[in-house]
């Protein structure tokens, strides 16, 4: 009897604790792409991983590379413009599954948006919403 009060305990804590990363996330969105919220800490991470691998001439499993922006995008740079994962797990991409998610920069490493396949037909982006 007192184990099960126990894990209950335990078990509402963590749903507490859970509910309480979850709505700190929330509050703090700078885009959001499907359901994922990325905090400007997430953007910026991605952005100077992509950026500094660019500028050094280095990839991580074909990333950064040149994006052709075949969607009509307005970006506030001009081109070329190069993506970047960023991952709904919310680590800064080292190869592997880029996930649906990209940060987008020129080649002064300005930030320029961030899309997602989540949403888009075939291998399509779609811009993700700017909270």
């Amino acid at each position: 009897m007192v184990s099960a009060k126990i894990i209950a305990a335990v078990a509402g804590l963590a749903v507490s604790v859970s509910a309480a990363a979850i709505e700190k996330r929330a509050s703090s969105c700078v885009y959001t792409c499907g359901s994922t919220c990325y905090w400007q800490s997430d953007i910026t991470a991605a952005l100077n991983k992509g950026y500094s691998l660019y500028s050094s001439g280095s990839e991580e499993d074909s990333y950064p590379h040149q994006y052709n922006d075949y969607e009509g995008f307005s970006f506030p740079t001009s081109g070329p413009w190069y993506e970047f994962p960023i991952l709904n797990s919310f680590d800064v991409y080292t190869g592997g599954s880029p996930g649906a998610d990209r940060v987008i920069f020129d080649s002064d490493g300005n930030f320029d948006s961030v899309i997602t396949h989540t949403g888009a037909s075939g291998d399509d982006f779609v811009a993700c919403k700017k909270d």
